[in-house]
């Protein structure tokens, strides 16, 4: 009989590439990982992984295997799910990956009245960034997570994870107020002169942004990089640069020193929440999702609100 605890190794394998990122994901060793695939390797009697440079690939062997895993730990996430849900309260645990402005926006409201309604529910929260959650997800690091999808830019699609849209909304200009440098600004061409904070290469939100940029004619003038919508907020209220941000990011927040302004076609950013499907039936799962959905509809018009200089 083959011992899923170490099947469960070459999953992990498959998911994450490299035999020291499973090690860090499941707190062990590199080497102890490695000498529990070797044991593998002997019970089933067949080449499991290859050498190709300094990594390790899986053979179609392992292929095969990992496979009939997934379908195991699925069945056992499902089974947990439904004895979760033969009990009268929401219990367990349930990890939830947010990204930046949902967390202030919405975790707050969300984890209120997850404490209120489901006192026996333990819900941990780790912010992170978007794309990198949803793999995390699918690899079973986190069972909820809070994503965005930028304009004609899709999200990361992975198998086994579902996609639940909780609200949206629009993407706007930030110029720094009337009288402060770049105060003038009434256009997004006319940002084409101004220096711009942006999020660090490589994620949808900063892709979106240079396009945009560019369908206006001109290639910003990125001199401020971070993932950190609120120092963006600063940069602009203190003049430093403009930015173009979700309406999100406003919710809570004092009258600001800055001016929004509309952008041509009115784009909009989706929020969705995804879980695995052998998760969807859990009661905390659930929970939470009832719970977002209900955060978002206490904030009433101010998401996704119609246009407004403020």
């Amino acid at each position: 009989m083959l011992e899923l605890r170490r099947l469960r190794l070459l999953r992990e394998l498959q998911v994450r590439g490299t035999l020291a990122e499973v090690a860090s994901a499941l707190h062990q060793s590199p080497s102890s990982v490695s000498q529990q695939l070797t044991l593998l390797e002997r019970e089933v009697g067949v080449e499991l992984l290859r050498k190709v440079g300094r990594r390790v690939q899986l053979t179609p062997q392992a292929e095969i295997l990992v496979a009939h895993v997934t379908v195991i730990l699925d069945r056992l996430e499902q089974a947990e799910s439904e004895l979760n849900a033969s009990m009268a309260e929401a219990t367990g645990q349930v990890r939830l990956a947010v990204f930046q402005s949902a967390a202030l926006a919405l975790m707050p409201a969300t984890l209120a009245r997850l404490a209120r309604d489901h006192p026996l529910l333990r819900v941990t929260m780790s912010q992170q960034e978007p794309g990198a959650a949803l793999h995390d997800t699918w690899a079973r690091d986190f069972d909820v997570v809070v994503a965005e999808q930028y304009p004609d830019h899709a999200a990361p699609w992975y198998p086994g994870l579902d996609r639940v849209d909780l609200t949206s909304d629009a993407i706007r200009l930030a110029v720094p107020g009337s009288g402060a440098p770049f105060g003038d600004i009434r256009s997004l061409e006319e940002a084409a002169r101004a220096p711009w904070v942006m999020e660090p290469a490589g994620v949808a939100s900063r892709h979106w942004a240079e396009q945009a940029c560019r369908q206006a004619g001109f290639e910003p003038d990125v001199r401020f990089e971070t993932a950190d919508l609120q120092a963006h907020v600063r940069l602009v209220e203190s003049g430093n640069a403009v930015a173009l941000l979700p309406d999100l990011v406003w919710i809570g927040r004092p009258r600001m020193s800055l001016r929004l302004i509309d952008l041509p076609q009115a784009p909009r950013r989706t929020i969705f929440t995804s879980t695995r499907a052998s998760a969807v039936d859990s009661p905390g799962v659930r929970a939470c999702r009832v719970a977002l959905a209900g955060a978002v509809s206490d904030l009433g018009p101010e998401v996704g609100g119609t246009a407004a200089s403020r």
